[in-house]
């Protein structure tokens, strides 16, 4: 079902269609990934080493890479502008499903 910018989806299994429409774009798609696996790296050195000063660099890690994906390859605005926390929740289900092969890497 296709959405357009003023709908409003009522549970995250609609959303994630079209979530994963928003990141059609291969390398747009690959700097989410990038940002996502950056933003583990950091959580877990910071956690482990208790280098609780380096935790401003999740944020600047996760959506830093995907805004340039947006911005400069898919040419669309960011669903986290809109939908913050199903975008957040995409962000993860979607590296999952690169992992597991269910869609491209």
């Amino acid at each position: 079902m296709a959405h357009d910018s003023s709908e409003r989806f009522s549970s995250f299994a609609e959303f994630y269609p079209y979530y994963l429409q928003e990141h059609s774009n291969d390398i747009c798609r690959r700097l989410h990934y990038v940002g996502s696996l950056l933003v583990l790296g950091i959580l877990g050195y910071a956690i482990s080493q208790q280098q609780w000063s380096l935790l401003w660099l999740v944020p600047v890690a996760g959506y830093g890479f995907a805004w340039v994906g947006h911005f400069v390859f898919e040419k669309n605005k960011p669903a986290t502008f809109k939908y913050p926390l199903y975008s957040l929740l995409g962000d993860w289900v979607m590296l999952k499903d690169a992992f597991t092969g269910r869609i491209r890497f």
